[in-house]
């Protein structure tokens, strides 16, 4: 007895001590999520500049198969037991989150699109709104991916080709399709147009077809994920580089013979009096039924408005690193284009790189790159200048100004004091300027031709709302499975309600017995509904790559099979489970059931609850940002010195504490936050604070450290809710484990029960 009880106090004592390690290890990560997510909503990098994932908390259950899928790391976290977008920024658009989310819980959409002014209004065809026959493809529809630029393409040459089916060929002199662009998009559109027999010409300013990316830096990755070209199949690797791209797409032009024009410029779009567009280049003029244009979203590159940008040494793309050794190179900008220019540049024997960004950390670039720029650094290869801003070029140098110098001057109308406060110029020696600031994209051009920008004409699809966690549903697909097998019961009644002595005796018996016909069928059905439950946990393991069946079917057949199995298992057992190893895997499965149910249902609620209450927390938090805004300098360090001091308080209480004292914190024992805004009224009464202010910034620092409190209060709920879940995982382990004795006992004594039964 004492052995044993030793034994069982070591084992209690090591999983308390594990579960309570894992337990510290989930808050710090939460915290460092959240964290991010305050860092992106300050810098402006919440959201993405085009695609954006959406998070409907009704439905989320946790599952983190968001979170695995995602291309880039640090777009959507786990926090709360729930998948909360920390940094959109970085999304790229794959929606790969979109397609695997078991329970559609995530949708990825046009950020603000019912505002946004650069996003071209078009139909659900590509054709531009009002101007029927001019189609957009590719990245100036504000879709940035290559696979998504092959789909527009070939959608496009599609329509057209349905059209001219319809209308006839296009006479002498007059072209079916006019192609614009000769990248993914436009590329696609050509060969779509190939194969479909239209007469049609692409056009593109530069000399080969390849677009936007052949002007991507060497070795750039450019695709990472299956794509399919028409006339050419399945690409045959899932990853290539913008050389091994550019080549391919050269061969397949080369290959099918495409009508290619390079080094022509479009300049303008019109439409003749017969409705034909009449379609202007720098070189020549064309007339066609219908254009489309894949132009994509650069254009003119970005200028920095500076004396001596116009220098020779100043370029604003970079093709080949190689080309440049031995320099002192600056190169300028924030985006993944100007990071990868950098390290590009940096690899290379002899170069001296500084990468001058004007804000303090970069919060749009791909975690690859970001990690590349860290080593470069780290490595005393790459010189980062955060927070600068270049003020003029030279033959030999550089120079750059600090950006809070630059901000300061003007708050303070240019006085010498905030002047001379500030750091001074960097005067760099200088060879190489590349300027990565992005470019114009042809929106002017594009609404010279018709196309609309206006938000008002934009069919913008219903906001992303809560949908609810389909528990209506689910309960509905059950009620009816249910239903099923009363009905089925209750016309068998005769022979259910019979005492088991007595149903030997029954006509029925052979038929309904759990060994025989139609009881041995359900016995094997259930056996197979629970096969088939369990298929979906090796579907949504990410580490074991499976991918047959979209992720959302196999949840619905998770939840349907779970409720099926238990109806068949009761029929198996003729409606009277015994005391036997069969009898307890029924047990064991109907307790399943249940604990399934409740974490599927009940356990969404409380992460959502606490989400709820981070929300609420950003929302202060916002609101004490924008009272410091409206304050005078002196005012506003009072402000940020209580929101300083309070957030201390919040980040010990929250993430730090223990669970005893977050429920202390929770009922009211809140001396420590009285304690110090006591002190900090006081100070700020001393420093000539009016009251009204002070009165204002404490009550929202109050409701912060509340809403804090709840936050930890529903997650410290959450953490113990969450135990449910491995009580579900434990009894199907101990539920598979008696069904398969279950099996092996009725094939091994199944045959001799039966004659001895007779």
């Amino acid at each position: 007895m004492t052995w044993t009880l030793l034994l069982v106090t070591v084992v209690v004592l090591g999983v308390a001590l594990a579960v309570a390690v894992q337990r510290r290890r989930d808050l710090a990560a939460m915290a460092r999520a959240l964290d991010v997510r305050d860092r992106a909503i300050r810098d402006g990098s919440d959201e993405a500049k085009l695609q954006h994932p959406i998070v409907d908390l009704s439905r989320c259950l946790g599952c983190a198969t968001c979170v695995a899928v995602c291309p880039e790391n640090g777009v959507i976290e786990i926090v709360h037991g729930q998948a909360v977008v920390v940094n959109g920024a970085r999304c790229v658009g794959v929606s790969a989150c979109e397609r695997e989310c078991p329970v559609g819980a995530i949708a990825v959409t046009i950020a603000n699109a019912d505002t946004r002014t650069d996003v071209p209004n078009i139909t659900s065809r590509f054709e531009a709104v009002g101007v029927s026959g001019l189609f957009l493809a590719g990245e100036v529809t504000a879709h940035a991916l290559v696979k998504t630029a092959i789909e527009h393409g070939t959608a496009v040459a599609g329509t057209v080709a349905e059209r001219t089916h319809q209308l006839g060929r296009a006479p002498e002199g007059e072209l079916d399709l006019l192609v614009v662009g000769a990248g993914p998009a436009g590329l696609a559109c050509s060969l779509e147009a190939k194969r479909h027999g239209l007469t049609f010409v692409t056009i593109d300013q530069a000399d080969a077809p390849g677009g936007t990316v052949a002007k991507y830096p060497r070795r750039k990755l450019v695709i990472s994920e299956p794509v399919d070209l028409p006339l050419y199949g399945r690409l045959k690797r899932s990853a290539y580089t913008k050389e091994q791209l550019i080549a391919l797409w050269q061969q397949i032009a080369q290959q099918h013979a495409l009508p290619f024009r390079g080094g022509e410029v479009l300049t303008d779009v019109t439409r003749d009096e017969s409705g034909r567009f009449v379609v202007q280049t720098n070189r020549r003029r064309y007339v066609a039924r219908h254009v489309c244009l894949a132009l994509g979203r650069r254009g003119v590159p970005n200028k920095l408005g500076v004396p001596g940008e116009d220098l020779a040494k100043v370029s604003y793309s970079l093709l080949d690193a190689g080309s440049y050794q031995g320099r002192r190179i600056l190169v300028v900008g924030g985006g993944d284009s100007a990071v990868e220019t950098a390290v590009a540049l940096a690899q290379q024997p002899g170069n001296e790189v500084v990468l001058s960004y004007r804000k303090q950390s970069f919060f749009r670039i791909r975690e690859e790159n970001e990690r590349r720029l860290a080593e470069a650094v780290d490595a005393g290869r790459l010189e980062v200048l955060y927070g600068t801003r270049v003020v003029e070029i030279s033959d030999e140098l550089v120079e750059l100004e600090h950006e809070q110098q630059h901000g300061a001057a003007h708050a303070a109308g240019g006085a010498a004091t905030a002047v001379a406060a500030a750091p001074p110029r960097i005067r760099l020696p200088n060879d190489e300027v590349f300027v990565m600031a992005g470019g114009m994209p042809p929106f002017e051009l594009l609404e010279a031709s018709g196309v609309s920008f206006d938000p008002a004409l934009r069919d913008v699809p219903e906001p992303e709302g809560e949908r609810g966690t389909g528990l209506t549903t689910a309960l509905s697909a059950a009620l009816g499975l249910t239903l099923g097998t009363l009905l089925w019961a209750l016309w068998h009644s005769d022979y259910y309600l019979l005492p088991l002595i007595e149903r030997p005796a029954h006509d029925s018996h052979g038929f309904l017995r759990p060994g025989r016909a139609f009881g041995l069928a359900m016995g094997i059905a259930a056996v197979a509904c629970i096969v088939v439950n369990l298929l979906y946990l090796l579907r949504r393991s990410q580490k074991l790559g499976l991918r047959f069946g979209s992720l959302r079917t196999w949840m619905t057949s998770h939840v349907a099979t779970g409720v099926l199995a238990v109806m068949c298992a009761l029929l198996h057992a003729a409606m009277a489970p015994r005391d036997t190893v069969g009898g307890h895997a029924f047990e064991a499965l109907a307790v399943l059931l249940l604990t399934g149910a409740i974490g599927r249902y009940f356990y969404a609620h409380v992460p959502r609850a606490a989400n709820g209450r981070e929300l609420a927390l950003d929302e202060v938090k916002s609101h004490l940002e924008a009272v410091d805004a409206e304050w005078s300098t002196e005012h506003r360090e009072f402000g940020e010195r209580v929101r300083s001091e309070v957030g201390a308080l919040v980040d010990q209480r929250q993430w730090g504490g223990s669970f005893v004292g977050r429920v202390f914190g929770l009922l009211g024992l809140r001396l420590d936050l009285r304690r110090v805004l006591a002190r900090l009224r006081a100070e700020g009464r001393v420093a000539g604070i009016p009251d009204a202010h002070i009165a204002s910034v404490t009550s929202l620092a109050t409701r912060a450290h509340r809403a804090a409190l709840w936050a930890a209060h529903f997650e410290d709920l959450r953490a113990v809710v969450a135990t449910w879940r491995w009580l579900h995982r434990w009894v199907a382990a101990l539920m598979v484990l008696l069904v398969v004795i279950h099996i092996v006992y009725a094939l091994s004594y199944g045959a001799s029960y039966g004659e001895v039964s007779r």
